[in-house]
């Protein structure tokens, strides 16, 4: 009778030794990555688009505490196939890292976590707590890059609505022009933070709801659908509103409303909608750990697996180091010169200024043409690219946050670069084509730059790096005027070649 009581503690001394070399694994990760952690959690604090995750961290100690019971019994072990696990997050902090790309640094941290949870518990614990563990994925704050995406197809849906609704409005990419007012889709009108609040949400509720992977799946994307019309409805109302009684009011109104009472009206619902689709009881065990007992295979010894966790991690940050650092020297000046047919000229009335952090040149040229036509040539230079100093980065560019030039619309591609149109306020239009030259070779793709940077760092290429900008306002030929100058200066990569001086 009492062969239990004695087998109980016993168990639970082998949880203890596993959970400790747990802690231990991932305060030595935390501590080497602390850079990257405290960002991470600097984003949270500080982003209205994340401020759920402080939310998410207790849910998702909640959602292991449903399961510590079930997984009382369990046997935990030391997992060497783990460590493949965190050789891959570490690659992909690497990729991150190289690229200066944070959201890639923050998912391989992530992922190198729930590689110790795999290291030093074993498979069967980590099937126990898949869900939590996949949950702790959205901890990592994505998705600003829908920004644009979310801003243009906002601004088209209320368009819509007033439309059908009689009311006369005209469209400028995400600004809209109605009888009461003037009214921008502006960054913090797109929706992102509900849309990526609502992925959140509708995940846990998902699994907590339902059984069948059919309905978790339609019921997440049923209620990010739900939330981008939602919010296009918002902006809808709103110039509505201001169509009643003004457009300072309907402001107020707006701020009020959507802060504090339309996203949970929005989840409200949702979950009545869905309710009657529920599958899943409210008693239902939180993981079926049937199966999941006994040692798991490839089992190895606490030492090696413990060390490997450790060492592998740090043989990522030595690598980076030794291949980070390396810098070039640009041209003391950076060339810029006239084509033929154009000359220097003076600024706009209205100043334009690109945003270029970090750089170790910055020049503004413009110039005209005998036929009216003006451009203004703006290049950012960097001996190399890291945090805070790079080509394709989110505000950094043709659109400054801090200014006054807003983004309005994406428009056809000049010589392979990003064209897009901004407005100031007047309304006044400009028209911006933007190149990355990255390891000598220009492109309008922030996604190849970043794929070019991130060779050259780990391979051996060029770390210089460029931002070169060609703009002109829709009065002074827009994008005809930028066309015409690129085409006049030899292209893109011609403009870049000079500017580095390689030929």
């Amino acid at each position: 009778m009492t062969a239990p009581a004695i087998a109980r503690p016993r168990e639970w001394t082998r949880w203890q030794r596993h959970l400790a070399a747990l802690a231990g694994v991932a305060a030595a990760m935390l501590a080497v990555f602390h850079r990257d952690a405290a960002d991470m959690a600097g984003i949270w604090w500080h982003s209205s688009t994340f401020t759920h995750c402080l939310l998410m961290v207790p849910m998702i100690g909640w959602l292991v505490s449903q399961r510590t019971a079930l997984l009382r019994p369990l046997t935990p072990a030391f997992w060497w196939p783990a460590l493949v696990w965190i050789a891959g997050a570490g690659l992909v902090w690497l990729v991150g890292e190289a690229a200066g790309v944070g959201l890639f640094r923050q998912l391989g941290l992530v992922l190198m976590l729930q590689g110790a949870v795999a290291a030093t518990l074993g498979p069967k614990i980590v099937r126990g707590l898949l869900f939590p563990l996949a949950y702790a994925l959205l901890l990592v704050p994505f998705g600003e890059e829908l920004v644009p995406l979310l801003q243009t197809l906002t601004a088209k849906i209320a368009l819509a609505l007033l439309h059908l609704s009689g009311l006369s409005a005209e469209i400028e990419g995400v600004f809209i022009t109605t009888r009461a007012g003037f009214f921008e889709v502006a960054e913090a009108c797109s929706g992102v933070n509900f849309l990526i609040a609502m992925l959140a949400y509708s995940v846990f509720a998902a699994h907590l709801c339902f059984k069948s992977w059919t309905r978790r799946i339609l019921f997440v994307g049923l209620a990010l659908a739900t939330t981008i019309l939602a919010n296009a409805l918002r902006a809808y109302g709103t110039m509505v509103a201001a169509e009643i009684w003004g457009i300072e009011a309907a402001g107020g109104i707006d701020h009020v409303f959507y802060g504090w009472i339309f996203f949970g009206l929005v989840i409200l619902l949702v979950m009545l909608v869905a309710r009657r689709w529920f599958d899943r009881p409210a008693n239902d065990v939180a993981v079926d750990v049937g199966g999941l007992g006994g040692t798991p295979r490839r089992a190895g010894h606490a030492a090696a697996v413990l060390c490997g966790a450790i060492a592998i991690p740090l043989l990522f940050v030595g690598w980076a180091s030794l291949v980070g650092g390396r810098t070039a020297e640009l041209p003391a000046t950076i060339a810029v010169a006239a084509p033929a047919g154009w000359t220097a000229a003076t600024p706009e009335s209205v100043a334009w200024q690109p945003r270029f952090d970090g750089a170790d040149r910055r020049v503004v040229r413009h110039f005209a043409d005998r036929q009216g036509k003006r451009v203004t040539v703006a290049i950012g230079g960097y001996e190399r690219q890291g945090e805070g100093r790079e080509v394709a980065a989110f505000g950094q560019g043709a659109v400054d946050p801090d200014g006054k030039w807003a983004w309005s619309a994406a428009l056809p591609a000049i010589d392979g670069g990003k064209t897009e149109r901004l407005l100031h306020p007047g309304p006044l239009l400009r028209d911006a084509a933007s190149w990355y030259v990255v390891d000598g070779t220009a492109t309008g793709s922030a996604r190849t730059a970043k794929l070019a940077g991130l060779k050259a760092r780990l391979f051996g290429g060029d770390p210089r790096a460029l931002s070169l900008i060609v703009s002109a306002e829709a009065a002074h030929g827009g994008r005809d005027a930028i066309a015409a100058f690129v085409s006049a200066s030899g292209g893109a990569q011609a403009m870049a070649d000079r500017a580095l001086e390689t030929r």
